[in-house]
């Protein structure tokens, strides 16, 4: 099968060597039959899930051995585009060895990882990434009839977009993963949001408790704390050239703030408290004056302006500067 029979030859670049070469020759793909099951000396299981939506379907077929769970073989059959072909096979390679419940935990995200030639670039374009989405859901509805359960009762996620069964946890990974910015690249992705859009914003059919704009603001807004954090803690760690004394009143506020997230908030929360820094002030003789205000318990505690006022400042001396002074407003 030539590859422009598959997808646009301008595009065929950023597919992996490994998708493309299982479109054209996958490994797994097949049946499995009650015979087979007998000479395996497994149970024959076989599920379907399709997305009428989008036209892709799939079949999966399963050897599981019923004392161990262990699932001796796997093949499937695609009704679908050449990446979805490739997922596909991927997915059943992958379900190969597993125990049933082993293999309930693959998700789209594993699928699409084990299809790259290289660990931090994907597999495929963004616009075809909702092709590896199906496996969970197939691979679900097998466990579910070999358990003689419902399939529902292995959803152990919140799922954000229904019509595309794409979970909030998969859609918080690919933002990080792929550093999106947009929903609209979200969607690319994960294919959440492309068919009734009632998870894209408030406003739709049907109302949501999870939204993509708010997912992605809240994951940019985290994504964004962790590297100021990682960078504090590095000037930290490094012992930088430039001493805290010396720092500007921004990259003070920076350290001192990591410093507070990584060593003193966590308690005060703990406690059902917190604390926000309200002003730094920098005096002549080198003495860093930090205002701060408690909130929730430590409000209204009598060791805030004591025990735990020390604590935060002795914290901050040792790991900054002696010249720090902590100032509760």
């Amino acid at each position: 099968m030539g590859k422009n029979s598959l997808i646009g030859g301008s595009i065929w670049e950023e597919y992996s060597q490994k998708v493309q070469d299982l479109m054209n020759h996958p490994k797994n793909m097949g049946e499995l039959t009650e015979e087979d099951a007998k000479n395996m000396g497994g149970k024959l299981v076989v599920a379907d899930f399709g997305a009428e939506s989008c036209g892709d379907a799939v079949r999966l077929y399963w050897i599981v051995d019923e004392a161990t769970e262990m699932i001796k073989a796997a093949k499937f059959k695609s009704f679908g585009c050449g990446t979805a072909i490739a997922s596909s096979d991927t997915m059943a390679e992958l379900c190969i060895g597993k125990t049933v419940s082993e293999a309930v935990k693959i998700t789209n995200i594993d699928v699409e990882k084990a299809m790259r030639d290289n660990p931090d670039i994907p597999a495929v374009p963004p616009q075809k990434m909702h092709c590896s989405v199906m496996a969970y859901d197939v691979i679900k509805a097998a466990a579910a009839s070999f358990k003689g359960v419902d399939a529902a009762s292995f959803e152990d996620e919140i799922i954000v977009c229904e019509c595309a069964r794409v979970s909030l946890g998969t859609i918080k990974e690919v933002i990080r993963l792929n550093n999106l910015t947009t929903v609209e690249e979200i969607t690319n992705y994960t294919k959440a949001g492309a068919f009734c859009k009632s998870c894209v914003k408030p406003g739709g059919h049907e109302e949501k408790e999870y939204y993509l704009v708010d997912i992605l603001r809240d994951t940019r807004a985290e994504m964004e704390h962790d590297r100021l954090l990682a960078i504090s803690n590095a000037q930290i760690e490094g012992h930088s050239s430039v001493d805290f004394d010396d720092l500007t009143v921004v990259k003070k506020f920076q350290q001192i703030e990591a410093v507070i997230d990584e060593n003193i908030r966590p308690m005060l929360v703990m406690d059902g408290g917190n604390l926000e820094i309200l002003d730094i002030k920098e005096g002549d003789d080198k003495v860093t004056d930090v205002y701060i205000r408690y909130l929730g318990a430590c409000s209204g505690c009598a060791s805030s302006s004591t025990g735990t006022l020390f604590a935060i400042e002795s914290v901050l001396q040792e790991k900054l500067s002696k010249n720090i002074r902590i100032l509760p407003i």
